[in-house]
């Protein structure tokens, strides 16, 4: 071979490298950057019941947001709120039968499914803030993440949802002998129908969707629900009284459809891991922020918030107690009640 020929040889050679080691470099950036085709994006439909104002909602986008960053776009979440998938019960049974990826329910909406959390709708079941996030992330909380594995829904994560208290369109509930004999909208919770009940109202389960028309055209005389919730479902212009008895700690659970769960590679459920672990922390903060926000701007919007004595309500409930004792939802009970 001449020189010039091994010249063009060499050069050659060196051009091919320089091509490789582009398209080499182009791969880890594309790959770095999240550049992913269709074809490679997972992507998880979520629904939910609440309006896209809640903080719950944005601790949700919060939680689509991190999950695509720390994926490079591998991964997305898509959210349905507004119940435009049905009801929570109706979502429930779509994560069930793997026909919805995700779902962000009350806990009082799981328990026709996963009979343990009707603990959850125990009044006065918690110390304080403290002892019931110390359940919630302890071995308890755990345990009750994974109760649902065996009807085809993973747990994932737990969403503050505040404390429920007691609102009316007429008279106010001034302690538990003032609910005797009101309706009052509950979800579909025998929990939350037997607390009803046990102070001598007439408890009616009624879709979240539905509760503004219903306090509205008098089909029932009150409602309960935490203060974000109360405002950003607009109740408060036809319920101009909330009493903050605080009967009840009702967590929220993001559940996944196992099948889903089971679909993903172990990379994805780490990803998954993580972002809603930081949609957690994320939560908490915006719900301690928003809840205050809401007490305030109920008053505005000419609401009167009633601070009744707890004692009382709680006496009011003792007997709920005494009806579970001894029954796996009454030792879960006293579980909770002795963490420390």
């Amino acid at each position: 071979m001449d020189k010039k020929a091994l010249s063009f040889l060499c050069v050659g050679v060196i051009l091919g490298a320089l091509v490789s080691a582009g398209v080499f470099s182009f791969a880890l950036n594309r790959s770095a950057t999240g550049s992913v085709s269709a074809s490679e994006r997972r992507v998880l439909k979520l629904g939910h019941v609440l309006e896209s104002s809640h903080p719950v909602h944005v601790a949700m986008e919060h939680l689509a947001t991190r999950l695509s960053e720390i994926s490079g776009g591998a991964m997305e979440i898509e959210i349905f709120p507004n119940g435009q998938l049905g009801s929570e019960a109706q979502q429930i049974e779509q994560v069930q039968n793997g026909g919805l990826d995700m779902v962000k329910t009350s806990t009082a909406a799981l328990e026709q499914f996963v009979p343990q959390l009707a603990v959850f709708g125990l009044p006065y079941l918690f110390r304080d803030n403290a002892h019931f996030w110390t359940v919630l992330n302890g071995p308890i909380g755990r345990q009750l993440l994974a109760a649902g594995e065996s009807r085809g829904m993973h747990g994932l994560c737990y969403y503050d949802s505040g404390s429920r208290s007691f609102y009316t369109s007429g008279d106010p509930i001034r302690g538990p002998a003032d609910v005797r004999g009101k309706k009052i909208r509950v979800v579909q919770s025998p929990m939350a129908m037997d607390m009803i009940s046990n102070f001598g109202g007439a408890p009616t389960p009624i879709p979240w969707g539905e509760v503004y028309t219903a306090l509205q055209q008098g089909m029932v005389d009150g409602a309960e629900n935490n203060p974000p919730s109360f405002l950003s479902s607009r109740q408060y212009e036809v319920a101009k009284h909330y009493t903050l008895d605080e009967h009840t700690s009702v967590p929220d659970m993001v559940i996944m459809s196992a099948s889903s769960w089971a679909s993903l590679t172990s990379q994805q459920r780490l990803w998954l891991d993580q972002a809603a672990e930081e949609s957690v922390v994320f939560q908490r903060r915006l719900w301690e922020e928003r809840t205050a926000a809401a007490l305030e701007e109920l008053q505005q919007n000419g609401v009167t918030v009633l601070r009744p004595d707890k004692a009382a309500f709680m006496a009011a409930a003792a007997p709920l107690y005494e009806a579970i004792a001894g029954t796996p939802v009454g030792e879960l009970a006293d579980r909770i009640r002795e963490a420390r």
